[in-house]
């Protein structure tokens, strides 16, 4: 039986294929993609939600809280002027939110 000699000719190309194989693998799981993004939306949704229940300040009704990108949504009903304004500034300081769109309305 012959065996094979390793030499740094044949070693090089078997390495390079190995860890290619390695690295491409860890770069594809640093991207973010669509997945991560519904992920992240939905735990800003859930804290904007949170974030507006636990306010005692404000009573808001059938609140719809609507996430895209980072992007907030905000529907449902108020009693006051200022609760539409006070509903939109507790949802900006939810961590990750971007940006409020503020559809909420008076009752």
């Amino acid at each position: 039986m012959k065996h094979l000699r390793c030499t740094p000719a044949l070693l090089a190309p078997l390495l390079a294929f190995l860890l290619g194989g390695q690295l491409g693998g860890c770069a594809m799981s640093g991207r973010a993609g669509p997945v991560a993004e519904v992920v992240d939306d939905a735990t800003i949704t859930a804290g904007v939600r949170a974030a507006i229940d636990g306010d005692q300040s404000l009573t808001v009704s059938d609140l719809g809280v609507d996430t895209r990108q980072g992007v907030v949504q905000l529907s449902g009903f108020v009693g006051s002027a200022d609760s539409v304004a006070a509903a939109a500034s507790v949802a900006r300081t939810v961590k990750g939110v971007r940006s409020v769109r503020n559809d909420l309305r008076l009752k």
